[in-house]
């Protein structure tokens, strides 16, 4: 079978893979089966897996594996590979710089890409004002470390998150994270002085953003008190929890609340950063400038790197030595980030997430007039959600929900579920993917939805 098609095009880059779905097998075939197997006998049994495939290559919207499916990708590894699978900016700039050098460790011998893109996201972040970047490996990495800073620039512990936020799996982002199973179950005990809040929940709490903020600040003053905080970390979409979209309002009294008692506000864009919203960032969909932001995900393109961006009078607080790593910063991740910020900016990446969002909400939407177990679509952007309920009472359904998602995996589709309650379908479609492939996609979501 012939996998590439050099007649194909894919848009915004990407290999010429043929772009379409084609399921040759069932899932997982006997090559994905075997390398499957060997995978439960040499990897821990805690590295789980969702697709029963062993991919062999990626591109545009499609994921081909072993045995020669074509997989339509609506997760893009959780958010990541937004440019596309093997972006050719980015495969080119990741092979020069191997060519080069593979490390030095910057905190050793400093070299000039760290610092690139060190300026690149004091520009791209918002916020009118001086910034500063330290880069690490993970997202749970830049999390922890924006607690690190906003600590010593205060001189106060404690650290307020949100009901259904997620930020990482180490030992002080599962405290952040809300969510036991399976991020935090067993793995106890947590950091110390993290506090937890609900947030803004239109679908379910049926407060303005203005009466959830009041509910949260009160529970903050009464229960922690603003002299003792040092920082207060969200999503402004709420990711593995829902991809919640807080009530308009909200995120301004928070950020007004911090700024009057010299709070430190963080925005964890791990998630939502990088057109994923249809917006560099999602803070500017709410008109916020956090005083430090979290990057990581779609950063570069797949290449593990992430970032804490700024004021820079807090991101001096740390004493030197006092941030770094040994791997943070690496140079090549560092070619892949610059070369996937340009497809970001001069690749029409973010008009592409509102068009992928527009094409998802319009269609999700005309399901849910014959369909009300669909009873919420929310998000912005290529970072859409559809939470499933019992249409009579509202309950959360998650086991239509983890049906819906095995017949579209069957079917070969890559879908993604998340929410507090397992009962959302998150869509996070690579940006290049075309509108045929993404439609599809949908087609057969709307038939496993018919036999569920």
């Amino acid at each position: 079978m012939t996998l590439i098609d050099e007649t194909s095009t894919i848009p915004a880059g990407g290999p010429t893979l043929e772009q379409v779905r084609r399921v040759v097998t069932d899932l997982p075939g006997p090559r994905s089966a075997a390398i499957l197997a060997r995978k439960a006998d040499a990897v821990a049994a805690g590295v789980a897996h969702s697709m029963p495939v062993s991919v062999v290559a990626a591109g545009g919207g499609v994921v081909v594996d072993a045995d020669g499916n074509s997989l339509i990708d609506l997760g893009s590894g959780i958010a990541v590979t937004s440019v596309g699978n093997a972006h050719p900016k980015v495969a080119a700039a990741v092979a020069a710089q191997a060519a080069q050098f593979t490390h030095t460790c910057f905190m050793v011998s400093p070299y000039e890409s760290y610092v690139d893109v060190a300026e690149a996201l004091n520009r791209l972040t918002p916020g009118d004002f001086a910034k500063k970047t330290a880069l690490f490996n993970s997202g749970a990495e830049a999390v922890e470390n924006a607690i690190k800073i906003a600590r010593k620039h205060t001189g106060r512990q404690a650290v307020v998150a949100f009901d259904h936020g997620y930020h990482g799996r180490t030992n002080l982002t599962m405290a952040l994270t809300a969510k036991s199973m399976p991020y935090k179950s067993g793995f106890g005990p947590f950091a110390p002085e993290v506090y937890r809040v609900p947030g803004s929940y239109p679908y379910r709490d049926g407060l303005t953003g203005a009466e959830a903020a009041a509910r949260a600040i009160t529970l903050i003053e009464k229960q922690i008190g603003a002299d003792n905080l040092a920082a207060v970390i969200i999503e402004p979409i709420q990711g593995e929890g829902g991809f919640i979209v807080p009530a308009d309002g909200f995120l301004d009294a928070v950020v007004a609340w911090c700024r009057a008692n010299g709070v430190v506000f963080i925005a964890d864009e791990v998630q939502t950063g990088f057109a994923r919203t249809g917006a560099m960032f999602a803070s500017e969909i709410f008109g916020i400038e956090p005083d430090l932001i979290t990057t990581a995900k779609g950063i570069a393109a797949g290449l593990p790197l992430a970032g804490v961006t700024g004021r820079a009078e807090i991101m001096d607080a740390a004493h030197a030595g006092g941030l770094g790593g040994t791997y943070g910063g690496n140079p090549i991740a560092c070619a892949a980030a610059l070369a996937a910020i340009d497809a970001f900016e001069n690749d029409g990446l973010i008009e592409r997430a509102q068009q992928i969002g527009a094409v998802l909400t319009d269609r999700l939407g005309a399901i849910r007039e014959n369909d009300p177990r669909l009873g919420d679509i929310r998000g912005h952007g290529a970072m859409i959600a559809v939470e499933f309920v019992d249409p009579e009472t509202g309950a959360p359904d998650a086991a239509l929900t983890a049906a819906v998602a095995k017949a579209c995996v069957t079917e070969g589709v890559i879908i993604l579920t998340c929410g507090t309650f397992g009962n959302v379908i998150r869509f996070l479609p690579p940006l290049s993917i075309g509108d045929d492939l993404l439609n599809e996609g949908i087609d057969v979501l709307a038939t496993a939805l018919q036999g569920a």
